[in-house]
């Protein structure tokens, strides 16, 4: 078994470990819709599949819910943070999933989520989702904003022609050690739950939770990436296991944000949250040995 170094919290053993995260570019986008409801459902559909760059276009989840006394038009909204290696990445992500799940979703609008971004860091996203107005499209302005009116069948879709992008921070993390999958899968929601009131920062995994964390590499050679088998409980037999003999269940929590301060935040607060659950038992973090990520961030420096 490896021996990890520890300090307790909150009577838990945290491991004197860092998480290892990466430099992103992203973006936020704004959509509107007549009822809270379908921004919810616009919001949802276009940040699926998108739970990690190993196979996905992009990491992407809703935000927030937004008011409508926040939105452009004065209609609810849903805060989505897209994440990608790149801008031209990022760019092709957000059209794709624009066009395909907001644009087709009824009564939506879309806008850029930050407006107020260097001008070399904007990217077109209305202008090219006009074409599907096929000539019949027109645009308009808000304030120095342009936007794209769009002729759909019940009425016209708006999009914001220029979205704005920023260098973001993917991939802090916290792995959360249970006595069995009730108190792990119990302590890892809660501590999920505080880590989404942190303000630009998203989970993009199912529900904030990760049941199959990996690690860089396989016996495969097709694979990028294979199980995290040191942390896995039923190979502590087999493995060079970090697993107490109590943890029968380990999930990981995975954020990624707009910056490095608030990645850290979210997992200061799931740090703390998940430390005064029951039947926790140890809370570690993965990393590369920090031969990846430029980021590291110390679970000792989380409180």
């Amino acid at each position: 078994m490896a021996v990890l170094e520890t300090f307790e919290h909150n009577g838990v053993a945290i491991a004197d470990t860092f998480a290892e995260a990466f430099t992103m570019v992203g973006t936020r986008v704004i959509v509107t819709a007549a009822t809270p409801a379908w921004a919810e459902i616009a919001g949802t559909q276009a940040t699926g599949f998108a739970t990690s760059v190993i196979a996905c276009n992009a990491e992407a989840a809703i935000e927030c819910t937004v008011p409508p006394e926040s939105t452009p038009d004065g209609r609810p909204g849903v805060s989505l943070l897209i994440f990608a290696f790149n801008r031209d990445a990022l760019t092709t992500a957000v059209i794709d999933r624009v066009g395909q799940c907001v644009l087709t979703c009824p009564t939506t609008a879309c806008y850029n989520g930050l407006p107020d971004g260097e001008p070399d860091k904007q990217f077109n996203v209305g202008g090219q989702l006009r074409f599907f107005g096929d000539g019949y499209q027109g645009s308009k302005k808000l304030g120095d904003r342009r936007l794209w009116r769009v002729p759909v069948m019940d009425g016209e879709f708006l999009c914001e022609e220029q979205f704005g992008s920023t260098k973001g921070v993917a991939g802090g993390n916290l792995l959360i050690c249970g006595t069995t999958t009730e108190n792990a899968l119990a302590a890892a929601t809660a501590a999920a739950d505080s880590m989404r009131q942190v303000p630009d920062c998203v989970l993009p995994f199912p529900g904030g939770l990760v049941r199959s964390g990996s690690k860089v590499g396989s016996q495969y050679k097709a694979l990028k990436a294979s199980t995290n088998d040191a942390w896995c409980p039923t190979l502590r037999a087999q493995v060079d296991s970090v697993l107490p003999d109590t943890v029968e269940a380990v999930y990981e929590i995975v954020i990624d944000g707009l910056t490095i301060d608030s990645v850290t935040q979210a997992m200061r607060a799931g740090l703390d949250t998940a430390s005064n659950c029951d039947g926790v038992e140890l809370i570690g973090a993965g990393n590369y040995g920090g031969q990846l990520g430029q980021h590291h961030i110390q679970l000792r420096d989380c409180l």
